[in-house]
């Protein structure tokens, strides 16, 4: 059984191009009874400043794989309720 993804894990991501890259899951949140992950190159979180990193969000599927969020309202969603997290 593959572990649930969690915040500070390291995962692989193929590209579009067939090039690997390393995400770290920044944070994680349950919205309309779906899992969301907020992952950063870790490239970006080693070198840079905080406001510097480009911030994605994905679908957590299966506890274990990760999607692209396709619908935009649902994106919009997901954007907004991380957002309202790292305010609070």
């Amino acid at each position: 059984m593959e572990e649930k993804i969690e915040i500070g894990d390291i995962l692989t991501l193929i590209d579009e191009n067939d090039q690997e890259q390393e995400i770290e899951v920044l944070g994680t949140l349950s919205l309309d009874g779906m899992d969301y992950a907020a992952v950063g190159f870790v490239e970006e979180i080693q070198g840079e400043t905080e406001e510097d990193i480009d911030v994605f969000f994905l679908r957590i599927e299966n506890e274990d794989q990760l999607t692209v969020i396709e619908d935009d309202n649902e994106f919009e969603k997901v954007s907004a309720a991380f957002e309202e997290a790292v305010k609070e």
